[in-house]
């Protein structure tokens, strides 16, 4: 009980409550704009938590994220346009429902579900972190690896863009981890002469520049114009909605805990779990032919996915430090910048901290049902601010954070580098999530496996030997011999001769 008035009582401060605010304003602002998702609206806001104690900065990071994952159903709906890629999966449904008059229940029912699945997201969340924690304090740097490996498998397995591209974004990101100071040895490697490179490459201007810039070349250069507006002024909200509940709360417990699952497995994201759930909606649905003509069904598994999926994504971050989703891994970079290393140890060593963000989280999904009445209520004038004025804005806030974190130009030229090819990538199908998830990982995976060969003495077998260890192998070598099977069963048979 003194951990959680602890924890209160860092949570209720005036500061910390202003933070808040500001965030979830600036996370509405952000997910309303098409094309600005909630991981560039979490990587804008670092340079900001730079200067904050630990909970104002993890609370401005938990309520952005929040706010602009909701936030990018709006313009879907108004305009045909998904403000973020996890409203993506529904966009057309919601766009059809404004069209047949119904974009009041659409809204209200989006905003509802929204705020339901997140608390189911986080009440996951409160349960599983600190238990996984309390088993993760017997890891040793076997389980790392194993982890950290099965981390990168899931990222290449469950991508929405091919398992080819997404294994080369993941070979990239693990590349580049390479750059800087050997872990283990301490010798550089591929710095060539620069003292800026010894330290690596800065995950922070590299998070920046793939997601924020590359975004802002892609909508600088973009020929697409906007869909025409099906009404600016917004009605009654919530008429409709208790009907709505009352007939597909099946929909809504499935959503809730499939986007749960989805968002704990590293490198998925509430994008992803947006798209499964709408599938699973249509598939188990009685009246199927309705999807797509403007049915609410689809739209209220896929939001309380995508929403639950943002809990879902903390507890791997927190417990193991391994990254759900590219948010995550941006908190991930957060908190070893606060001095917070994650992992299991975080929740011996600072149990207030990690409550106060659990009733930061309470807080942003129950902030979210005034604040994104009114962003729906204004929709309709924001939508209509021209990209002229915004993308600029956007830019400097780049630049400035950029260089705030490495406190050099050396930052700012990582940001436009790694702004460029994540634009390359993306133009060319290629995702960007893993290449970020391969830095994050990649020292993880590299320092765990020769700690764990030099206590082996080159043995390879220690790794299987352990119980916890040979678990997490057998689990992974599984994954990439089904992976295999599944390719070379679609291969096409050989001619007769």
């Amino acid at each position: 009980m003194d951990t959680i008035a602890a924890a209160a009582a860092l949570v209720f401060d005036p500061y910390v409550i202003v933070v808040v605010l500001a965030s979830a304003v600036f996370g509405l602002f952000v997910g309303a704009i098409p094309g600005l998702t909630a991981t560039m609206a979490t990587a804008l806001l670092v340079p900001v938590t730079f200067f904050m104690p630990p909970v104002p900065a993890l609370g401005a990071i938990v309520t952005a994220s929040a706010m602009a994952i909701f936030a990018g159903d709006i313009p879907g709906a108004m305009l045909r346009m998904p403000g973020t890629p996890a409203s993506a999966a529904y966009t057309d449904e919601s766009y059809a429902m404004a069209r047949k008059g119904q974009l009041e229940l659409n809204l209200g029912a989006n905003l509802v579900f929204s705020v339901a699945g997140g608390l189911v997201g986080v009440l996951f969340l409160i349960a599983a972190a600190p238990l996984l924690a309390e088993a993760a304090l017997n890891f040793s740097s076997f389980e790392y690896f194993w982890l950290a490996f099965l981390g990168l498998s899931c990222a290449t397995l469950i991508t929405a863009s091919g398992r080819t591209r997404a294994i080369l974004s993941l070979l990239i990101g693990l590349a580049v981890g390479c750059v800087g100071i050997d872990p283990v040895a301490g010798f550089p490697r591929f710095t060539f002469g620069s003292v800026d490179l010894m330290s690596g490459i800065s995950l922070i201007p590299t998070m920046i520049g793939a997601f924020a810039l590359s975004e802002l070349l892609r909508g600088s250069i973009s020929t697409e114009t906007a869909g025409v507006m099906v009404q600016e002024k917004v009605g009654a909200l919530f008429k409709g909605v208790g009907g709505v509940a009352r007939r597909y709360w099946r929909n809504f417990v499935r959503g809730s805990v499939v986007g749960t699952a989805i968002g704990a497995l590293p490198g998925a994201g509430a994008d992803i779990a947006a798209w499964i759930s709408y599938a699973m909606a249509k598939r188990f649905s009685k009246e199927p032919e309705k999807f797509g003509t403007g049915h609410v069904e689809g739209v209220v598994e896929s939001t309380s996915s995508n929403n639950s999926a943002l809990g879902g994504a903390w507890i791997p971050a927190l417990v193991f430090g391994i990254p759900g989703d590219s948010i995550t891994a941006i908190v991930i970079g957060v908190l070893y910048m606060k001095g917070m290393n994650p992992g299991p140890t975080v929740f011996l060593q600072n149990p207030q901290l990690i409550y106060a963000v659990f009733m930061i989280f309470v807080a942003a999904n129950l902030l979210m049902l005034p604040l994104g009445w009114a962003a729906i209520k204004g929709a309709g004038r924001l939508l209509r601010a021209p990209r002229s004025i915004l993308l600029p804005i956007i830019l400097l806030f780049c630049i400035v954070g950029s260089f705030a974190i490495t406190n050099s130009p050396y930052g700012i030229l990582v940001m436009l580098i790694f702004g460029l090819i994540g634009w390359l990538m993306e133009e060319n199908g290629i995702p960007v999530a893993p290449l970020i998830l391969g830095i994050v990982l990649g020292e993880l995976l590299e320092q765990s496996f020769l700690t764990s060969m030099m206590k082996a003495d080159g043995d390879p077998t220690v790794f299987f030997t352990r119980p916890i260890a040979g678990t997490l192998g057998v689990l992974t070598v599984l994954m990439w011999l089904v992976m295999a099977w599944r390719v070379l069963r679609k291969r096409p048979a050989a001619p007769a001769l």
